[in-house]
């Protein structure tokens, strides 16, 4: 059965953590920051201290996006929602962020398939289109080499149950397991 395309970002599979959470982490998004992060989105560290969308180019990692509050311009209270649309925030955005080395995240593969041996290579990412209705992601991965500053590692890859959709190992847009190859595991704010 072909896989359908149908990216949804990082979704965290394992962790050492547990509820409420879950290897989250406070960090920043400035207010004048207009590209739209998305629950499931890697994010980068900037030098201003601050977070943003990773690109297809990254290699230091901040960690995944798990959603934000701001006091909202528009509805003058503070508001909670699983992605930052670009706008609508008086001063700064609080970020949630999972960045534990030993998080594990399952993701969507790009047009080529990912197969068993790609297991313990790196990995880039590529954005993809967010979905503004629902807040989540539309990054991906490409395809797998041996770069060790790309930003993740493939650990393995979905093929549980058999026949669901990102199962099939051979086709294209199936389901891979991976964990942080270069992330900087702490709390960039010291919130």
């Amino acid at each position: 059965m072909a896989n359908t395309n149908a990216p949804f970002g990082f979704r965290q599979a394992k962790g050492n953590g547990s509820a409420p959470t879950y290897e989250q982490v406070e960090m920043l998004i400035a207010s004048n920051n207009s590209t739209a992060i998305f629950f499931g989105d890697a994010v980068i560290p900037l030098n201003t201290g601050y977070i943003a969308q990773a690109t297809a180019s990254t290699v230091q990692l901040a960690g995944i996006f798990m959603g934000c509050q701001y006091l909202s311009t528009s509805q003058k209270r503070k508001t909670w929602s699983n992605y930052w649309p670009g706008s609508d925030a008086t001063g700064d955005v609080t970020a949630y962020v999972c960045n534990d080395v030993n998080a594990r995240f399952m993701v969507q593969a790009g047009g080529t398939a990912v197969g068993v041996a790609a297991i313990n290579a790196n990995i880039q990412l590529n954005v993809g289109t967010g979905n503004t209705a629902n807040g989540i992601s539309g990054m991906f991965v490409e395809t797998p080499n041996t770069t060790d500053t790309l930003p993740f590692r493939v650990i393995s890859l979905v093929t549980e149950p058999p026949g669901a959709n990102g199962t099939d190992i051979a086709s294209a847009y199936n389901y891979v397991i991976v964990a942080f190859n270069n992330v900087s595991g702490k709390n960039l704010n010291g919130i």
